[in-house]
């Protein structure tokens, strides 16, 4: 949003002044050439984990890998020397020079969308509220969400139901995670939708069993059932994606699913307190807007000519307004970046060939019970399983006395975890399997 009449301050100091055209400059030169990263191990050393422990618990909350530590100490070195210029002029300029639209192409770059199509927020948690609670209800209305997702997903949308007073509606799709298969699950989510249904909120990968689901088949299932409804009352498809971007080959933008809400700071190796929601256009026509907006000029100019917004709601529109953490925000682009060097399909199959690896040798293990699927096309980065006669947190306990980082999923039924990433190696994954082949043995 332009501030014309601030512009006359540049000329009291033309030598300190940061223009918008500059302040990407100036960052880049601060920070160190992007590393080669045509090998694992040369990707291993992009983090300070600490050696002491072999770290299987990645996925919770990352370790900045070097490029994105670089990015956000010289965004804030620059922010600390001319605070009010670098973001006066990298916010409130004009969007040929914004900082968050640059951002928003380095993600679209990686998702394969555009990068209108997405809204900037601090987290997953956020981007699920945005979307449920921005949803124009009504009584009658239900939103329909699996029985399998995290806390903050089913809270968003009774949060968002009991504020507007429609309904929300839950059911499983699969009795049993590790021998689930995609037409069971398809078939469930395609007997479950209803005519009053106007969402479906559904989780790429589950945190609490490891399994992925096959999005894109529910999305052509979400399809048939709009065919012959109005634009207002199509089922829209929510994804928390979180787990699956940064770990498998998909492209977001061809899933099929009209919102897809994912934090940048797990296996995307974001900064933290980062994220985003990707959405269709017509999707993001169908939301209202919850928080004030710093990123959409039209708002800002209804409002000095005291007026409503024109137009429909857009990406920028719901992109939550307010001072933040910037350095942290403008860095997020260097992780999508580092990913599009890495390149998506070979990540995918690097975090593939680990957890399949933990996954086998898991299965071996007399006593031991695999919780998630061992077809590849059904799970990702996550393993869950468990140990006869020991509960979930002593397990962990007793991997971390032997120097694993492991973890348990917080839901009401509960599994051990372990989750091999970019920064892991294959002895790695021996090593733990063989701590855990040694505590079912005690």
């Amino acid at each position: 949003m332009p501030h014309t009449s601030r512009r006359g301050f540049l000329a009291l100091n033309s030598a300190a002044v940061l223009l918008p055209a500059r302040l990407l400059a100036a960052v880049e030169a601060r920070a160190p050439a992007a590393p080669r990263l045509d090998d694992w191990g040369k990707v291993r050393a992009q983090f300070r984990l600490s050696p002491r422990y072999i770290h299987l618990a990645g996925f919770y909350i990352a370790s900045h890998p070097a490029p994105v530590r670089d990015a956000i100490e010289a965004f804030r070195t620059v922010l600390d020397e001319s605070p009010f210029l670098t973001v006066e002029r990298g916010m409130f300029e004009g969007q040929a020079q914004n900082v968050q639209r640059k951002v928003r192409d380095d993600v679209a770059a990686y998702l394969g969308g555009r990068e209108n199509e997405i809204a900037l927020t601090p987290n997953t948690t956020t981007g699920l509220a945005l979307v449920y609670h921005g949803l124009r209800l009504k009584p009658g209305d239900e939103v329909l969400v699996t029985t399998h997702d995290h806390v903050v997903h089913h809270e968003a949308i009774r949060l968002s139901t009991q504020r507007n007073g429609a309904s929300v509606r839950k059911f499983a799709l699969f009795d049993d995670a590790a021998s689930a298969t995609a037409d069971g699950i398809v078939d469930r989510v395609r007997q479950a939708i209803r005519p009053a249904t106007r969402a479906l909120g559904i989780t790429w990968v589950h945190s609490s069993t490891g399994i992925k689901l096959p999005v894109r088949r529910i999305a052509q299932v979400v399809e048939e059932a709009n065919k012959g409804r109005s634009e207002a009352e199509r089922v829209l498809l929510v994804v928390d994606g979180v787990h699956g971007i940064g770990a498998a080959e998909e492209s977001v933008a061809e899933l099929g699913c009209d919102f897809f809400c994912a934090g940048a700071h797990k296996w995307i190796f974001g900064p933290r307190g980062t994220g985003i929601v990707w959405g269709k256009t017509p999707a993001w026509a169908r939301l209202e807007p919850l928080v004030p907006s710093f990123s959409d000029v039209e708002s800002y100019v209804a409002w000095k000519e005291d007026r409503l917004p024109r137009g429909p709601t857009n990406p920028n529109r719901v992109t939550p307004g307010g001072f933040l953490a910037y350095e942290h925000q403008w860095a997020m682009g260097a992780a999508f970046r580092m990913h599009q060097q890495m390149g998506r399909a070979r990540v995918a199959a690097r975090v593939r060939e680990l957890n399949q690896r933990c996954k086998e040798g898991l299965a071996g293990i007399r006593g031991v019970t695999l919780r998630t699927p061992r077809d590849p096309a059904l799970s990702a980065g996550i393993t869950c399983f468990e140990v006869e006669g020991l509960k979930p947190d002593d397990v962990v306990e007793r991997l971390l006395e032997r120097r694993i980082i492991a973890s348990t999923s917080p839901y009401a039924v509960s599994y051990a975890r372990l989750s091999a990433g970019l920064m892991n190696t294959p002895e790695e994954v021996d090593q733990a399997v063989a701590a855990v082949r040694a505590i079912a043995k005690a």
